[in-house]
């Protein structure tokens, strides 16, 4: 669902916003609580951050659900995070559906069970005419996963003889990526106090403002999503120009 490139480097409020949601477990430990507790908070916090977004007029949020990383867990918690995933589309769908959202996953699906893999395609086809919000869930993603499948497409158009290597540049490369027909994000934040990218959105991240902030996820809510998209609006976004360029185009 590709939208016209309308938001200037002004605006205050992002366009794209991504999102590593982290601290979950911690939130859990520190309330003597099983660890799916924290995840079971963390899918409210995942509601508010969602209405927070349409209030404030984001056209796309895109979510680190689930990293390839992440199969690493110990057995029982990835089992409780898939049935946490079932039970997730089975109650929020029709509620996004009804409120505009467009919900889209990206990822290696395939890794999933055939169960979760046919109610995430149901769930896409009932939200995709939706233009409130696109919600990307990044689930079983990586970043170098995204890229190196986007270099085997091209790599097999190159051995079918409808491409020359020459003519590939990074126009292409991204057309073949995850959300290529969506713009890159605008503000990234992480919850938890880590200040790392954690193999998300390596290539989409290339520009966009970074936010990291010690709540933990399940704490996030409206609130903590202002402050983020304050400290977005205080930046000036250059995008490789000097400031006095940037300030004499009218985009600071």
């Amino acid at each position: 669902m590709a939208k016209a490139d309308t938001h200037s480097t002004s605006c205050k409020i992002p366009r794209h916003v991504a999102i590593i949601m982290d601290g979950n477990g911690r939130w859990a430990r520190k309330r003597h609580l099983p660890r799916v507790a924290g995840h079971r908070m963390g899918l409210e916090a995942v509601r508010k951050t969602i209405q927070a977004c349409v209030e404030q007029g984001v056209e796309i949020l895109t979510l680190f659900a689930f990293s390839s990383e992440n199969w690493r867990r110990p057995a029982e918690e990835v089992g409780l995070l898939m049935k946490l995933f079932i039970t997730a589309l089975d109650s929020e769908v029709k509620k996004l559906h009804r409120n505009g959202v467009c919900l889209r996953v990206i990822g290696e699906l395939s890794a999933f069970t055939p169960e979760l893999q046919q109610r995430i395609t149901a769930a896409e086809i009932l939200t995709a005419g939706n233009s409130t919000l696109t919600l990307n869930i990044a689930a079983n993603y990586g970043g170098r996963w995204d890229i190196t499948r986007a270099a085997r497409a091209l790599a097999a158009q190159v051995e079918r003889g409808e491409l020359r290597s020459a003519e590939i540049d990074e126009e292409l490369l991204r057309r073949q990526l995850s959300l290529a027909d969506l713009p890159d994000p605008d503000l990234f934040i992480r919850t938890g106090g880590e200040q790392r990218i954690s193999n998300f959105l390596l290539w989409q991240l290339a520009y966009t403002e970074f936010y990291f902030t010690d709540l933990l996820w399940p704490a996030f809510d409206a609130v903590a999503l202002q402050q983020a998209f304050d400290s977005f609006g205080s930046r000036q976004r250059r995008f490789g120009r000097t400031s006095e360029q940037v300030e004499e185009a009218g985009d600071a």
